[in-house]
């Protein structure tokens, strides 16, 4: 208790210990499947899939998968946003213990193409919206096969009529012409029963993800994902929401899936508890958002700041034309919550909104305030069941320090992944005798709560995406009339936080701000793209004359404040 001054304020029912079953994930799903077979597990613009159908139809494309090859170990890409085929796609793919490697859909070509060609992907399966990204894409990696699903598969009958009638399905760029030895899904599903898939024998030791987050260098790092990892921080989930009702709670999924944050804290843990599952394709589209929660009556909402902020703000809302009395708990995470959004947000649904803290490294959550007990402003609040926090000097990386001391967070857990793809140093860096050096500086109260200062790791988190300074620089670099650049990330009253570049022009050479933000649009995820940039005759260095970026923060913040 003493090491463990959290555990003192956790809600009544949440354990200090839970015993993990050492099962692959795949036997949480198919237990939610024995539990409520007519249970929605999928809920898309009106159509349902239950339980059962899921299980039959993950099988069916398992079995297709398979006979184009894919097997145990073998990587598989997923590039699309929330629908019910990602879910069908992660659950063929780990059936047959291959690994799922999701990817942002949001990103460039570039991006894509550094992931896939680093994590070995041989197959895609994506949303044909994206096929011709894929397609350009391709031919940099060791891509063979494009499995390829169209939006229209999974709406009722009649909204998929109106799709085709209305020309949708052609503007929106999802009726593509497949390539030689590309495959539609639905073509894969259709020629196998359930009983054809493979059979493969998969341990909680297996890797069951690659997910892809930024790295000190710049380069995006796969973090390493076991079963293990997301039967933990699904059960620790599960247990800290004490009042989530399995069978009976609706999860609106605007998390997208493809981030970490929504696939355990959202997916995982919803078919842990045998939740339906609310799919929101594009959390921008606030009517969407809105018309689905009070449609579907969604209990539970994992979502980001950005996006309670939008909708407290919404002129429907102001005017009352939405219930949204039926959200009992909200989890935010991906980046700081401030007061005004969370009471705001409370008020308009009578649920909680409460701060919690995870990482790539953690599939998901390590922290997260009560549920019922005291939420405390500007904290992520304690460690989950059987996780072991620390504030470590940031002079010798070894001295444990007080409450109110600030050093770098350090945690031990079940969830703790096991490294990170094809980096060996990255990894030793990160992982040092069982503990996971997290990067971020903090501190801790004498109650347990936990509370983030800074990122030792210089990242942006615009909107909660991840934006690694280096990378904006490079590209910007590349740029012929740039001398020099300086990124990083500056306050934002929406955002949280956003890109802001500082630019050195060679001598002789003039650039405006819109053509560097052009030049950017061409070759990063529109979130990368920097939203304010500066132009100066020199940028503050160190003696060997590395960039200072907090300096030049720090610069900002003195002119804008």
């Amino acid at each position: 208790m003493e090491d463990r001054p959290w555990i003192k304020n956790y809600d009544a029912g949440v354990p200090h210990h839970i015993e993990y079953p050492q099962v692959p994930f795949v036997r949480v799903f198919e237990n939610a499947v024995n539990k409520y077979p007519e249970t929605p597990c999928t809920i898309f613009k009106g159509a349902k899939i239950t339980y059962r159908e899921m299980n039959e139809l993950t099988d069916r494309l398992a079995a297709g998968l398979s006979s184009i090859g894919i097997k145990k170990g073998d990587r598989v890409g997923i590039f699309m946003p929330n629908t019910p085929q990602f879910v069908m796609a992660f659950f063929a793919v780990v059936k047959l213990g291959a690994i799922a490697v999701a990817t942002n859909p949001l990103y460039s070509a570039r991006e894509i193409e550094h992931q896939v060609n680093d994590a070995a992907v041989e197959v895609m399966i994506v949303m044909s919206n994206f096929y011709n990204l894929i397609k350009e894409v391709q031919p940099k990696t060791k891509i063979r096969t494009v499995v390829v699903t169209n939006l229209k598969e999974t709406l009722p009958p009649i909204l998929g009529f109106l799709f085709t009638l209305t020309g949708k399905e052609k503007k929106g760029g999802f009726s593509v012409q497949l390539g030689e030895g590309d495959l539609w899904m639905q073509d894969l599903i259709n020629r196998f029963k359930a009983e054809d898939r493979p059979k493969v024998e998969v341990s909680s030791n297996d890797v069951a993800l690659f997910q892809y987050s930024g790295g000190t260098t710049g380069l995006s790092k796969g973090a390493i994902a076991l079963h293990s990892n997301l039967v933990a921080n699904a059960l620790q989930i599960r247990h800290w929401m004490v009042d989530a009702e399995e069978g009976n709670e609706i999860v609106l999924m605007a998390i997208p899936l493809f981030h970490v944050y929504g696939l355990v804290a959202g997916m995982c843990f919803a078919i842990q508890i045998g939740a339906s599952m609310v799919m929101i394709p594009n959390p921008r589209d606030l009517k969407d958002v809105l018309e689905n929660i009070q449609k579907y009556k969604a209990t539970l909402f994992p979502g980001v700041p950005t996006l309670y902020n939008a909708i407290n703000n919404h002129p429907d809302v102001l005017a009352g034309k939405y219930n949204l009395e039926s959200i009992k708990a909200c989890i935010s995470g991906s980046a700081p919550l401030m007061r005004e959004t969370k009471e705001k947000f409370e008020g308009l649904t009578g649920g909680v909104v409460f701060e919690g803290f995870g990482m790539s490294e953690t599939p998901t959550a390590t922290h997260c305030n009560p549920l019922k007990g005291e939420n405390r402003t500007g904290s992520i609040g304690m460690p989950l069941s059987d996780v072991d926090a620390r504030i470590i000097s940031l002079d010798d990386e070894v001295t444990v320090l007080g409450p109110g001391e600030v050093g770098e967070l350090v945690i031990k857990g079940p969830q703790v992944f096991k490294g990170y793809h094809n980096m060996p140093t990255e990894t030793a860096n990160a992982l040092r005798d069982g503990w996971l050096y997290t990067g971020d500086i903090a501190r801790m109260d004498e109650d347990g709560y936990f509370y983030i200062v800074d990122r030792k790791k210089e990242l942006i988190k615009p909107g909660g995406y991840q934006v690694w300074p280096r990378e904006v620089e490079e590209v910007i670099s590349d740029h012929p009339k740039v001398l020099e650049v300086g990124v990083a990330g500056i306050p934002d009253p929406y955002r949280g936080e956003t890109v802001k570049a500082w630019v050195v022009v060679k001598p002789g050479e003039s650039l405006s701000e819109e053509e560097v933000k052009e030049w950017c649009k061409d070759r990063l995820a529109k979130f990368k793209v920097p939203t304010h940039v500066e132009f100066r005759g020199e940028l503050p260095k160190t003696t060997v004359g590395k960039i200072l970026r907090r300096e030049l923060v720090r610069q900002h913040k003195e002119v804008n404040t």
